[in-house]
C-alpha cells in the first residue's frame, strides 16, 4: 500500500510540472541587469493551478520576512510577472524564461529556484523559505 501511495504522489508531482510547463532556467545571461540588487522574479500565467498560486505567494512571503531591511533600501525585491501581459514579456525575453520560473538574478547571475518553489511551497514552505535565502545569501 506504501509502495502504490508513492507511486501515486509521484506521478501526481510529475503530471503538476508538466502541465504548468515548469522550466528550467539559465545560470549565466549576458543580457542580465548589472546592478547590486538581487532581484526574486516568480513568473506565471494568467491562468494558474493552486501550486502555482502558492509558490507565489510562499516566495514573495519569504522574500518580505527575510530580508524586510532591504526591501526597504532597494537591495532585494520581488516581482511576479504574468507572462499573459505584455509588459512581462521584455523581462521574460531576457532572462529567456517561456513557463512558470521562479528566479533569483543579481547581475550575470541568475539562481533557478523553479524545481524547489513546486516541490516545497505546498508541502514544505519552510524549505522553499531556506533555498531562497541560500540563493540570495549566495548573492
Amino acid at each position: 500500500m506504501k509502495q502504490v501511495k508513492s507511486v501515486i504522489l509521484g506521478y501526481c508531482f510529475l503530471s503538476l510540472l508538466l502541465s504548468c510547463n515548469a522550466q528550467p532556467g539559465n545560470n549565466n545571461n549576458p543580457d542580465s541587469e548589472t546592478s547590486d540588487k538581487v532581484n526574486v522574479y516568480y513568473f506565471h500565467f494568467t491562468r494558474r493551478c493552486v501550486t502555482c498560486i502558492t509558490v507565489e505567494e510562499q516566495s514573495k512571503l519569504a522574500v518580505e520576512q527575510l530580508y524586510p531591511v532591504q526591501i526597504k533600501n532597494g537591495q532585494v525585491s520581488f516581482t511576479s510577472l504574468n507572462m499573459d501581459e505584455e509588459s512581462s514579456k521584455s523581462t521574460a525575453e531576457r532572462l529567456h524564461v517561456s513557463g512558470q520560473a521562479l528566479l533569483i538574478v543579481k547581475g550575470d547571475n541568475i539562481l533557478d529556484l523553479t524545481s524547489q518553489g513546486f516541490l516545497y511551497a505546498r508541502s514544505n514552505p519552510d524549505k522553499l523559505k531556506e533555498s531562497i535565502k541560500e540563493a540570495v545569501d549566495k548573492l
